[in-house]
């Protein structure tokens, strides 16, 4: 199966808060509400640097899908 590269999610017990989950390497899900990432991965100390790099480009590009969707909705 192939999967998109982000997915909305939301959960009834947190009805504020909306999810989007981005599924290729590193994968991770990231709360909208408050910007919390849980990530799916384990990283050492060498792809720390790597990793804070890339989150804030990562971080950018799930909520740009967030509001593309948004969007799509509202026309």
């Amino acid at each position: 199966m192939e999967l998109p590269k982000f997915i909305l999610g939301d959960n009834t017990d947190l009805p504020n808060a909306i999810f989007v989950i981005h599924t290729e390497f590193p994968r991770f899900i990231i709360n909208l509400e408050n910007d919390e990432v849980e990530w799916f991965e384990d990283f050492d100390q060498h792809d720390q640097k790597e990793l804070e790099i890339e989150t804030e480009n990562l971080i950018k590009q799930a909520t740009d899908f967030y509001d593309r969707e948004v969007s799509r909705y509202e026309e």
